[in-house]
């Protein structure tokens, strides 16, 4: 199955002032996560979007076994489970795909 998870920075990170190093840390510990499960096939895709306003938000496209799992998967993302981002489930198919190979 799919699933997505939308991802929105605290209110206190929207501007780039209030960020500290640990904050970037815990962004670090987040992405090499996505890289890792990308790399082994879970992750499908992962972005975010490039405006720093309070309406900004990351999403991750993701396989689980069911639900509980991709709630798991979800909790257990160094940005959420770290109180940096909050995150909203989503039951998800991907219709469509762009092979890599023909950019």
């Amino acid at each position: 199955m799919e699933f997505l998870y939308v991802l929105k920075l605290i209110p206190r990170l929207h501007k780039e002032e209030n960020w500290t190093e640990g904050d970037g840390k815990i962004v670090q510990r987040h992405f090499e996560r996505l890289q890792k499960y990308t790399e082994s096939g879970v992750v499908i895709l992962a972005g975010r979007t490039l405006n720093e306003e309070e309406n900004a938000f990351g999403l991750v496209v993701f396989e689980a076994n069911d639900e509980d799992q991709a709630r798991d998967f979800m909790n257990e993302d160094p940005s959420v489970k770290e109180g940096i981002m909050t995150a909203e489930l989503y039951p998800y198919k991907v219709a469509l795909l762009r092979d890599e190979g023909k950019k």
